[in-house]
């Protein structure tokens, strides 16, 4: 069956697959989720070797073709990885994900398996296929231009590991770009943060204005908080230059030269004069 461009199909090729389940390692009693399972290469493998797979696959036609090879181990879903909830796979046990993701969703897909993680320590990792540019984002250190929200949103609860390149040729049809196979193993967020939903939105809102000075980037944080409805939103108790000041921070420097441990401070700050309810 031909890969349809809407769904951003590339599949991979059988010598790749053999390399990618390789990789992955997996152990006989182990539970895994598989997204975009496409005609079956990652899956066939993989449902030899564990107890227990659950593919997910949003093309209907490719589903009536694979389920008839699938051996009694597997189970086939129907449906976008967007949305599905993730959790109720969750419940009989730790849970490993692989999948070869689609180019236009990459990122998307992997906020969502970030925000299950918080849902869930039961989520082990995820290994997935995907582009070379979105694994240097995920990759990437501060003050370079592939630094930001992606980066910072996974490296606060994940190790990425990147444990193989694959060429153009490894897919069918050959995207126009490398591809990298990244493992995440979620962890608690590190460094601590005193409310991760204030520390995402500090982040979010002053990556809207990257090329500004923090005091000027800050503002979109400052005033999406007095838009907010209640008696205490994120930026309305400190004006930016004055949360600066406590993080100990130059207001003339840009968000994406600062680190990890820096954006953490900072909303620390923002979270500590907060009403705790609203936290």
């Amino acid at each position: 069956m031909s890969p349809r461009k809407r769904f951003g199909q590339h599949f991979l090729a059988p010598a790749w697959a053999d390399k990618v389940v390789r990789a992955i390692a997996p152990a006989r009693d182990e539970l895994f989720l598989e997204i975009g399972p496409g005609p079956g290469a990652l899956t066939l493998r993989l449902a030899s070797r564990v107890d227990h797979l659950t593919a997910i696959e949003i093309d209907r036609d490719l589903v009536a073709a694979l389920q008839p090879q699938l051996p009694r181990n597997v189970d086939l879903v129907v449906g976008d990885i967007l949305d599905i909830d993730l959790a109720r796979y969750l419940v009989a046990g730790p849970l490993r994900i692989a999948g070869n993701l689609p180019y236009n969703i990459s990122s998307p897909i992997i906020f969502k398996l970030l925000a299950t993680a918080r849902q869930s320590p039961d989520l082990l990792d995820a290994t997935v296929m995907l582009q070379l540019e979105v694994a240097e984002r995920l990759a990437a250190k501060p003050g370079t231009k592939d630094y930001g929200v992606l980066t910072i949103f996974t490296a606060l609860q994940a190790d990425v590991q990147r444990v193989l390149t694959l060429p153009p040729g490894a897919f069918r049809p050959a995207p126009k770009v490398h591809s990298t196979v990244l493992r995440l193993e979620p962890h608690e967020a590190q460094p601590p943060v005193v409310s991760e939903s204030v520390f995402r939105a500090l982040v979010a809102a002053v990556f809207t204005r990257r090329r500004k000075t923090l005091s000027n980037a800050l503002l979109a944080f400052h005033l999406s908080g007095q838009r907010r409805p209640g008696p205490s939103g994120p930026g309305t108790e400190l004006s930016p230059n004055a949360a600066l000041d406590r993080a100990g921070l130059d207001g003339r420097r840009r968000p994406e030269t600062l680190s990890l441990e820096e954006f953490a401070r900072l909303a620390d700050v923002f979270a500590q004069t907060r009403d705790p309810s609203q936290i």
